[in-house]
């Protein structure tokens, strides 16, 4: 069942090249193999995200993935001194303090890769 199935994210990117060093350098994730038709897949926890050219315009304005981690403030740090710009947010029922809200039971805190796909960093917190 699918339940059982491990998971691959398929991101739009427009430059292969310069998606593939965001996410080996900036987000430190390996590379693992580069499909027939240019797609690159990187290991992400039990799952893969593969890079696969589009043309621009191809990528989403909401959140594409997030990464559970145990200690945001900390992976935010790490990120940030990788070169990573997390967004700041401050509409009705949703602010930042410091890139980081709190969403219900989550902190959550959001940037964007070098294509412009929106990613994020949640913590579950009760």
């Amino acid at each position: 069942m699918l339940t059982d199935s491990t998971i691959t994210i398929m991101l739009p990117v427009s430059d292969a090249s310069r998606a593939a060093h965001f996410y080996s350098d900036a987000l430190g994730l390996a590379p693992v193999a580069t499909g027939e038709d240019g797609t690159q897949y990187f290991a992400a926890g039990a799952g893969t995200i593969g890079l696969r050219p589009m043309p621009p315009g191809s990528q989403s304005p909401n959140t594409a993935l997030s990464f559970e981690v145990s200690d945001l403030p900390a992976e935010l740090s790490a990120l940030e001194n990788r070169g990573v710009e997390f967004q700041d947010i401050d509409m009705e029922g949703l602010k930042t303090v410091d890139h980081i809200a709190q969403v219900g039971k989550e902190r959550a805190a959001w940037f964007s890769d070098s294509e412009g796909n929106v990613l994020c960093l949640h913590e579950i917190t009760g």
